[in-house]
């Protein structure tokens, strides 16, 4: 049995939001950049360089890179011989988003969703726990900033409505978004379990770097598909045209029942924010 104290969780949290919210992963900036070169647009070409620039500030100056710094959601992978020792996992986790977006002075924007009152200091957070074999635990962090999380949607469609039916709903969010989450957009979907499950799904494919595709080759040429299709919105970087809409399509699927066609679009902004950590 591998013993993790809650402690080294708490310290670990704590750094991957603030480097999360600070750096952009080489992926995204490698992109913008792959983008620049092929986009047809001026305008377009100007705003990549913009997004470049802003990466490169927030970097150097230990700032953060937006300042919508989300709503923070994990992906937790714990193997069934771990023991946490002290805190509980999810009490660990919060504790180091508190620290984090405290020490950090990364903005707070949990508020409960009612009377709106801000908790101050991000908690609690979103997270998702998989139970799995061995002694190894993983910890990846997402900033989930709400002008791209606003945009997403879910749809029951019919199981006759087919791949062509799962397509056009794609597309039917990215162009109901439009400008609205900030472009160029990671679009991640998730398609059959559930109601949930396919939300879950869409937001956890966004996690992926960008260029990483999934590993069966009907889903990955349906990603690269979709990816065409959508940069031929013409909305472009900040919805003020040119062929970069999207930097990625990103698909996960699951198993449905046999009446169901679950499809989830979950949208990330820009600046995909995500970090992680293996015990």
């Amino acid at each position: 049995m591998k013993v993790i104290k809650s402690e080294e969780i708490v310290k670990a949290v704590s750094t991957m939001c603030i480097k999360g919210c600070i750096e952009l992963g080489d992926d995204v900036i490698n992109s913008f950049k792959k983008n620049r070169e092929s986009e047809s647009s001026q305008t377009a070409r100007d705003i990549l360089d913009v997004l470049i620039e802003n990466a490169d500030i927030a970097k150097d100056r230990r700032i953060p890179l937006c300042q919508d710094t989300g709503m923070a959601v994990f992906f937790v992978e714990i193997g069934q011989e771990v023991s946490i020792e002290g805190d509980d996992l999810v009490s660990a986790i919060n504790k180091g988003v508190s620290d984090g977006y405290t020490r950090g002075y990364l903005r707070k924007s949990v508020v409960s969703p009612i009377d709106r009152v801000n908790t101050k200091d991000n908690t609690p957070a979103v997270i998702h726990i998989d139970m799995v074999k061995g002694d190894g635990l993983k910890i990846v962090y997402a900033a989930k900033g709400f002008g791209s999380e606003n945009m997403s949607q879910i749809a029951m469609l019919k199981p006759s409505d087919g791949i062509d039916g799962i397509k056009n709903f794609i597309l039917k969010v990215v162009k109901d978004a439009g400008a609205n989450p900030c472009p160029p957009i990671i679009v991640g979907v998730g398609i059959g379990g559930t109601f949930e499950k396919a939300a879950i799904l869409a937001k956890k494919s966004l996690i992926r770097k960008v260029g990483e595709h999934n590993k069966d080759g009907f889903i990955k040429d349906l990603e690269d598909e979709m990816l065409e299709k959508v940069n031929k919105l013409n909305i472009g970087p900040q919805g003020l045209g040119g062929n970069t809409t999207a930097l990625a399509v990103n698909i996960e699927t699951f198993p449905t029942h046999i009446a169901g066609l679950p499809v989830a679009v979950n949208i990330n902004c820009h600046s995909s924010r995500h970090e992680e950590v293996v015990f």
